[in-house]
């Protein structure tokens, strides 16, 4: 490896969230200007990156970019990257098993009932074990991809109709109150935001496109409440294996609970993103948060060098 490797960014891939994620690559380099982007049209690895010559940031949203399966291959390959080990990564995908993580962490989670296409229960089922009022969602993609809010046993019915008999699946009491996000940076909370979605629902739509929600960072939350956030959101980074960077996501009902939702390993860096307002409540501008993204897999890079 050079003194110096050179960083490459990729971004697009083929998931669902391809758009988002070359608008989030974009962003990045622009700021880096030691930094090469790559614009992917297949999930595949270019085979001319080379462990020796390049440090790569993958900024690769859903699907084979965030599963584990990129992170697996540069692992193999013996290229630095930044972000996630391929472990984390692919055990934050799956929210049941992140679930099961912030149980063991004691990061307040609310219960679910996990299920396949295959085997979908019924309508009745789901309402007796979590209610009438619930959220269906994938349980291995995006954190607002293909998601659902229902309410009433005919909504349930027609939705479960509508899954396709492949893929995994989970269902969730829906929460009310305040939906929030924390990033976390080598391991540290940063500032809490608080999302107001104008349409009511915080869905893909919604959060990607720009002046359709509006936002408070930091939240305005009294002291504990700011502390217990987190702290909470620590132990869940911990608690998954996460390195450099994460965004955890978090809802705070009316009597004062809250309970996190899931940790994203691959946080937007969109001119909507989340983390960079987390960033902001610390004193960082996007320049800064990037930069300080990227330092640990420098780090890492120059440790291999060195040995």
């Amino acid at each position: 490896m050079s003194s110096s490797p050179e960083i490459i960014i990729l971004c697009g891939g083929c998931s669902s969230e391809r758009e988002v994620s070359l608008r989030s690559g974009k962003a990045v380099a622009s700021v880096l200007p030691d930094a090469r982007l790559v614009e992917l049209e297949t999930d595949a690895l270019p085979a001319w990156i080379d462990g020796a010559q390049h440090l790569v940031w993958p900024v690769l949203h859903g699907g084979w970019g965030e599963d584990g399966r990129a992170q697996a291959e540069m692992e193999a390959r013996g290229i630095v990257f930044a972000g996630c080990s391929s472990e984390a990564s692919r055990l934050c995908m799956d929210k049941v098993a992140t679930k099961r993580a912030m149980r063991g962490a004691q990061v307040p989670a609310i219960p679910e009932v996990a299920f396949s296409g295959a085997t979908k229960p019924a309508a009745a089922e789901l309402i007796a074990a979590l209610g009438d009022q619930i959220v269906i969602k994938p349980s291995d993609q995006g954190s607002s991809v293909g998601l659902f809010m229902l309410a009433g046993e005919a909504a349930i019915a027609q939705s479960l109709a509508e899954i396709p008999a492949s893929g995994h699946w989970m269902a969730e009491r829906r929460l009310t109150g305040r939906e929030m996000s924390v990033g976390i940076l080598d391991g540290r909370a940063m500032g809490i935001v608080e999302i107001i979605p104008l349409a009511g629902v915080y869905d893909y739509k919604t959060k990607y496109t720009k002046g359709s929600s509006e936002y408070r960072f930091p939240a305005p939350l009294a002291p504990e409440v700011t502390a217990a956030i987190a702290a909470a959101a620590e132990r869940l980074f911990a608690a998954c294996g996460c390195r450099d960077f994460a965004r955890a996501d978090v809802f705070l009902e009316p009597d004062g609970q809250f309970y996190f939702l899931e940790i994203n390993t691959m946080p937007g860096m969109t001119e909507t993103s989340l983390m960079p307002k987390s960033a902001s409540c610390v004193g960082l501008d996007f320049t800064s948060l990037v930069r300080r993204m990227s330092a640990p897999a420098r780090a890492r890079a120059s440790q291999t060098q060195r040995y």
